[in-house]
């Protein structure tokens, strides 16, 4: 074993062997150019996906992205109903909560749950008054309207 751990790092240059044998002097076959063929999905194995990284973000190709056809508006009164927003956001639908029917406590553990939902989804969350936010998936980019451009566009600016 110790031998051909040897020969193995001899071979790939890592080491150099001072005792030259005559097997080693003798010239070795040089193997055929290997053609290498661009891999098609029936290559892969339907069960193996392909991990991502943190650095990489995931780009889903056009034809492989969920169609955008509706936004998910809910007014949940309980804590409760969390499993509803759960599945509307996973399924990919932007999620709107209204979260003014419900008691303070409940609110705050709703938006934890959102906030844990949608960073283990990758997604966004943005509040847009201080009761109701917007969960976007991955798929689904949110602008948002810089107030001091608007303020300084307005009609009545008479600076």
């Amino acid at each position: 074993m110790v031998n051909a751990l040897r020969k193995m790092t001899n071979y790939l240059g890592l080491t150099e062997d001072d005792l030259v044998s005559d097997a080693q002097l003798a010239p070795t076959p040089t193997p055929a150019p290997r053609r290498i063929l661009p891999r098609t999905t029936s290559d892969v194995a339907p069960s193996v996906t392909p991990r991502l990284t943190v650095a990489q973000p995931a780009l889903i190709p056009a034809e492989a992205a969920p169609v955008l056809d509706r936004i998910v508006t809910l007014h949940p009164r309980f804590y409760s109903e969390a499993r509803t927003i759960g599945e509307h956001f996973r399924s990919g639908s932007p999620v709107i909560m209204n979260l003014s029917d419900m008691e303070e406590s409940e609110r705050k553990r709703l938006v934890d749950f959102a906030s844990g939902l949608v960073f283990g989804h990758s997604g966004t969350i943005e509040r847009v008054t201080p009761k109701v936010f917007l969960l976007s998936p991955p798929n689904v980019m949110v602008s948002t309207e810089i107030k001091t451009a608007a303020a300084d566009a307005s009609f009545f600016n008479q600076s």
